[in-house]
């Protein structure tokens, strides 16, 4: 494939960063959304055209002769630091079926946000910037996603953290926004810190930083297909694969280096216990929320441990608590969100709760279950979860726009007034909650299937999880669409114009039918195609049966007002309260933070800096100060001083020579 068309992949939307951000405000708002919607359709159309030409033209550069498996191919890669011979970080583009995967997700998404944006968004302050911070945000997550090596996945990691920064805290004058902007930087910093020294251990052990060294190690036995030199899967197999593996508390060096790197991919993806930062995130644009939701920040840490997957089988620990810590964080999730009245939060919780189930999928994959379906169907999940999650955040702005709230108790009895809307989110909510035969259906089928393959614990725990996804999804859709129409006054709420509704028609049409592809054939863990089977003996029907439980609880209800709700969360009283303030996790971190780190270590800290140190050195300026001030005579300038006390010297001098000598 010729270098030109992936290289304007990243080249476009960095060009559209640097002229809206130095030139926008010489441009009109109409010309400046419409420059920058076009940037991203064109760079959207040349993904396409990679992802297909990889996927479908059968070239001998993506497709192994001899098995016709799919292979990992380096469009470029090009020095950029040189530090030493065995220290040069490269930036370049690595195409295989996850970067061509989510350059599709990437740039659909984006495209999809930055048309929604020209009438969502018109008339604010700062149009301009907002669509050169969207262009930045789109050139860092396609950065990461084609990078060939693990820091140049970092630095372009970081730059997706800078640039959510930016996004979140858009409206500045706004105190909750820059709060929340500061708080999603400084937890995912945290979190980054971890993921820095994974990447430091494993290339300090391995010598290797290009992903196509480090997966290409030999995983139970067999040979990743991937074209890489057999020196490098060798260096590998040595340092992680022997007795003398590298230990510390009981843990190889490798299981260590996974956790931290998986740390980070935590953070990025909220991840309990470092989740309480994307909540709060909703204090930015809608469209933005939709684009950190579906396509960018919060599947990093999926693509993360996706890319790294080799690496995880060699130590099936670590995927056990990539499986854990998903599962907990999904249930967790899917509680809150049934008690929360803020419409963007309600979607903030069921994305963490998604994106949870998408580990769980990475978590339980092995080989030898079917051929690694986890790992399809977490990718499947993330491909079908990024368009429905988008429909139903831009349709969470459209009904802002037409509410001025994003209380969702301010509404009711919407679908009379916004028909494409409604429809459009009803789409969204059958999606995600698993209904046949809507995208999401397929995908979370594939993932219980792996969930009972590898235990049936797994398996039971995440179709309840399901159940409430359903319930609370259609609590939402109840109470917006069907309950009792509130006093909207003289400005009836209305349909979104074209810009906004065309995106949601778009992807309420991808919703519907993405779950046909036959995602198995194009996207696995070693490249080997892989055909779906729907479970319809076991699994299919349980799911389905689990899903409309939820989906006829929250009728019964949330279909017209009563008083039901409330005499439900008043039996649970304090189930409803913990779930209601998050299970307290805001509350512990700011106990933590302010009664433990600032109080009782930083205060006493500072005391001591103060009292102690700058004591000290405030007392020795004092003492020279005042002793220079005593002896200040001895410097008058009058000779026959100086003479008075030579003679002095000299006589305490010759004393004390004669007492010595005596």
């Amino acid at each position: 494939m010729a270098v030109t068309l992936p290289l304007l992949i990243l080249v476009l939307p960095l060009t559209m960063f640097l002229v809206l951000g130095l030139l926008g405000n010489r441009m009109s708002h109409r010309f400046a959304g419409v420059l920058g919607t076009l940037g991203m359709g064109a760079t959207a159309t040349m993904a396409y055209i990679v992802a297909f030409t990889y996927f479908f033209s059968g070239s001998p550069d993506f497709i192994d002769a001899q098995t016709g498996d799919r292979l990992q191919a380096i469009i470029f890669n090009v020095d950029w630091l040189h530090f030493y011979k065995d220290l040069t970080i490269r930036l370049g583009f690595l195409l295989d079926p996850i970067s061509a995967l989510l350059l599709v997700v990437i740039t659909t998404i984006s495209f999809m946000v930055h048309l929604y944006s020209n009438g969502y968004m018109e008339g604010e302050k700062g149009f301009q910037r907002y669509f050169a911070f969207l262009s930045l945000f789109s050139f860092s997550m396609l950065g990461l996603v084609v990078a060939t090596n693990i820091f140049q996945m970092y630095i372009f990691w970081e730059l997706v953290g800078a640039s959510s920064y930016l996004l979140i805290g858009f409206y500045y004058t706004k105190p909750s926004a820059v709060s929340a902007s500061k708080k999603a930087f400084i937890v995912t910093r945290f979190a980054d810190l971890g993921f820095l020294i994974g990447i430091l251990i494993l290339s300090f052990y391995t010598g290797q930083f290009t992903f196509t060294d480090f997966t290409s190690a030999l995983v139970d036995g067999t040979t990743n297909v991937y074209k890489v030199s057999e020196a490098s899967a060798e260096a590998v197999r040595n340092i992680f694969q022997t007795s003398a593996a590298p230990m510390f508390m009981g843990a190889s060096v490798l299981t260590w280096a996974l956790v931290l790197i998986f740390m980070g991919g935590m953070g990025k993806s909220a991840m309990m216990p470092l989740h309480i930062w994307l909540p709060d995130a909703m204090e930015g644009p809608t469209p933005v929320s939709a684009l950190i939701h579906a396509a960018t920040m919060v599947v990093a840490g999926v693509y993360l441990v996706a890319r790294l997957f080799p690496l995880y089988l060699m130590e099936v620990s670590a995927l056990e608590i990539v499986t854990i810590v998903g599962a907990v964080t999904a249930f967790y999730a899917a509680m809150v969100a049934c008690t929360q009245v803020d419409l963007k939060r309600v979607l903030a919780f069921s994305t963490i709760s998604q994106i949870a189930f998408m580990m769980v999928a990475l978590g339980v994959a092995r080989p030898y279950i079917h051929e690694g379906m986890g790992y399809m169907a977490g990718m499947f999940h993330l491909f079908t979860h990024a368009m429905f999650k988008a429909l139903l955040f831009l349709g969470a702005g459209a009904l802002i726009h037409a509410v001025h709230s994003n209380d969702y108790t301010a509404m009711g009895g919407l679908r009379k007034y916004m028909p494409i809307t409604h429809i459009t989110f009803l789409i969204g909510c059958l999606a995600i909650a698993g209904i046949w035969p809507f995208s999401g259906f397929f995908s979370k089928d594939e993932i219980l299937s792996a969930c009972f393959e590898q235990h049936v614990f797994w398996g039971i725990w995440m179709t309840m999880v399901a159940g409430l996804t359903a319930f609370y999804m259609f609590r939402l859709y109840y109470r917006i669409f069907w309950w009792n129409e509130p006093d909207y006054g003289h400005h009836k709420p209305h349909d979104a114009p074209w810009t906004m509704s065309v995106p949601l028609i778009f992807l309420a049409l991808v919703s519907v039918c993405a779950g046909w592809i036959p995602f198995g054939k194009l996207v696995t863990w070693n490249g080997e195609p892989y055909h779906i089977h729907i479970d319809w003996g076991f699994v299919a029907p349980l799911s389905l049966g689990v899903a409309i439980i939820g989906i006829l609880l929250a009728t019964v209800m949330y279909r017209k007002e009563n008083a039901l709700p409330d005499k439900v969360a008043n039996s649970v009283h304090w189930l409803w309260n913990c779930c209601y303030h998050r299970f307290y996790w805001d509350e512990l971190y700011m106990f933590i933070t302010h009664k433990i780190i600032f109080q009782g270590v930083c205060k006493p800290i500072a005391w001591f800096d103060r009292h102690v140190i700058d004591g000290a050195m405030n007392g020795m300026a004092f003492v020279t100060n005042k002793l220079s001030y005593a002896i200040r005579g001895f410097q008058s300038g009058s000779v026959q001083m100086y003479v008075w006390w030579y003679l002095i010297g000299a006589l305490l001098l010759g004393g004390i020579l004669t007492v010595c000598i005596l």
